[in-house]
């Protein structure tokens, strides 16, 4: 990995990092999305890289905020996310073998339906949702967990619709993160398809991942919750479709 794009990538998980710790979501999204427009490493190693920097910032998260998790539906949303992840990470391997057009559409796709969701702000539900809604939200994550490491949109919408207060919510979610990356870190190594060695030295990212972390808990922007999801919001949204339009334009050529 040559210098330029060894910076560029600290730049690209240090913004992820600080977005995520004030949110409690978009670490993977916006990392995936940088790489996937700026092609700095193959969509799988992009995903294992990410695996590996979520766990870093969610346990640097979880240090002071583990005993905030709302365990029941901890237990729940991990119970299907684990199985399913397995789903995902095939797919990702079978895409990513002869289709990796349609994998750079599926990306954006994610991406997009994934912003304009967490654009809207979530109604508010009257009193908690069933047991299996948990199970269904978490067995979606599982399976975009394994493709991309972006396990957060359905579940973050599902949780903050939940009444709970707001960091139970939080930490709750950043816990599944955690969990998630390590089974999907444990499914790569078994698998025997770790990144290349090149690839490995993002892992110099963890620096920046802390310290954007820090920074984001010791001074938060100078603006509202609101504010801030709509500029991840815009970021999403625009990454997506530059994701997405060129892979559409070539399958549309191929198919001619």
């Amino acid at each position: 990995m040559s210098l330029s794009v060894l910076v560029g990538f600290l730049v690209l998980t240090g913004a992820a990092a600080y977005a995520q710790t004030l949110t409690g979501f978009a670490f993977g999204l916006i990392t995936m999305g940088g790489i996937g427009l700026t092609g700095l490493l193959s969509l799988p190693d992009a995903a294992m890289i990410v695996s590996m920097l979520t766990f870093v910032n969610a346990t640097q998260m979880l240090l002071k905020g583990w005993r905030d998790v709302a365990w029941h539906q901890f237990g729940l949303v991990m119970a299907a996310s684990i199985p399913m992840l397995f789903v995902g990470y095939w797919l990702l391997q079978w895409l990513a073998g002869s289709h990796i057009d349609l994998l750079r559409l599926l990306l954006g796709l994610v991406i997009i339906v994934s912003s304009l969701q967490l654009a809207r702000k979530p109604e508010p539900l009257p009193e908690r949702s069933g047991d299996g809604s948990f199970l269904f939200f978490g067995g979606i994550a599982g399976v975009m967990g394994g493709m991309f490491s972006t396990a957060g949109p359905p579940l973050v919408y599902h949780f903050y619709r939940q009444p709970m207060p707001l960091v139970k919510v939080r930490e709750t979610l950043v816990t599944v993160f955690a969990l998630n990356a390590v089974f999907r870190i444990g499914l790569v190594a078994a698998s025997g398809d770790l990144p290349s060695s090149s690839a490995l030295s993002g892992l110099v990212a963890i620096p920046a991942v802390m310290c954007a972390t820090y920074a984001a808990r010791r001074w938060p922007p100078p603006f509202s919750p609101v504010t801030m999801r709509r500029i991840v919001f815009l970021l999403l949204l625009i990454s997506g479709i530059s994701l997405a339009a060129p892979a559409v334009i070539h399958l549309f050529q191929v198919s001619l």
